[in-house]
């Protein structure tokens, strides 16, 4: 993707199109920032936005608000990251961007749940943007939607209820062939069936081969996650339990 993206960036720039130019340049940031590697991508989204702001593209000054929250959000800064959710909100209702909105509205749901608990507010949010999402078939942001919905819950020690809307997303994600959604809505379905009464060592097992799968996708970020929730569910690696003489 990295080298696909590049050469459409130079190409754009030799034929002088501003346009395919920006596109491949964002597409650079947002694939660079949903691997996990915000060192490389970061600035570069603030670029796009400086020049999006520049320029009065509203569309892609929420894009672009939406990718550098989304960066703050995964690196603790959960203020900041809810303020420029809340101004792409805005940004998206006034250029009539609702795919956009709806983006900025999941994004805000997980902050004010993350951070101040405030369950019913982010499913109201969440709810509010799946409308938008099922009217205009947008599968994908709809697939994100409910595994959102599924990270409130969770969070909120609703485990039944998260199981089951994660496993309603793996299958969504299944359907389209995202292997990112894909991994994402299995490491929260693992950790809502811990939370149920899995066995530890089949728990360990389903975050050993998750962990596996997000090392040969590359997705930095979802494998420090996993690496977290060994520890939040308190089993072990398979290999590291072999080595103590424990599996």
């Amino acid at each position: 993707a990295f080298r696909l993206l590049g050469l459409a960036a130079e190409l754009g720039k030799r034929g002088g199109d501003v346009v395919a130019r920006g596109y491949s340049l964002a597409g650079l940031a947002e694939t660079g920032r949903i691997q996990g590697d915000y060192a490389t991508v970061a600035t570069l989204h603030e670029q796009l936005l400086a020049e999006a702001r520049a320029r009065g593209e509203a569309r892609h000054t929420v894009w672009a608000l939406e990718g550098i929250a989304q960066i703050h959000r995964n690196t603790g800064s959960l203020d900041t990251a809810l303020e420029m959710f809340e101004e792409a909100a805005v940004l998206a209702g006034d250029a009539d961007d609702r795919r956009g909105r709806a983006w900025a509205l999941r994004g805000i749901a997980d902050i004010v749940s993350l951070r101040d608990g405030a369950t019913a507010r982010a499913l109201d949010l969440l709810s509010e943007a799946e409308v938008t999402c099922r009217e205009m078939n947008l599968s994908s942001a709809l697939a994100y939607n409910h595994k959102m919905r599924a990270n409130v819950l969770f969070r909120a020690g609703r485990y039944e209820e998260a199981r089951e809307v994660y496993e309603q997303a793996l299958g969504e994600f299944r359907a389209m062939d995202e292997p990112r959604g894909e991994a994402l809505a299995s490491l929260g379905l693992v950790k809502a069936r811990a939370r149920l009464g899995r066995d530890r060592d089949a728990t360990a097992s389903d975050l050993d081969e998750l962990r596996g799968r997000l090392s040969r996708i590359g997705l930095l970020n979802a494998q420090e996650m996993v690496e977290k929730a060994y520890a939040e569910l308190g089993v072990e690696p398979a290999a590291q339990g072999e080595r103590d003489g424990r599996r």
